[in-house]
């Protein structure tokens, strides 16, 4: 996958969890699957951030930026800023 793929990607699930976030304004809040569904777009989001941070760390060094791979959620999503 590409950088573009992968900033392809960010926009389809950014346009998704702004609308997701505009709809609990709307609404005063988001039911169950809504809540679940905004879960998974963050998880996703986080993993597309991560697996680019991968891809040019892997450039900077001289190496192959497509041996970077999406991480799991809960590797990903357990780092600390």
């Amino acid at each position: 996958m590409a950088d573009q793929d992968i900033f392809e990607r960010i926009d389809v699930l950014v346009t998704e969890e702004r609308a997701l976030r505009s709809h609990s304004d709307a609404t005063l809040g988001l039911s169950p699957e809504d809540r679940s569904r905004l879960h998974e777009v963050e998880v996703q989001l986080d993993q597309c951030w991560d697996l680019l941070r991968q891809r040019r760390a892997l450039v900077e060094f001289g190496e192959d930026p497509s041996a970077a791979k999406v991480r799991p959620a809960d590797e990903v999503e357990g780092y600390r800023s």
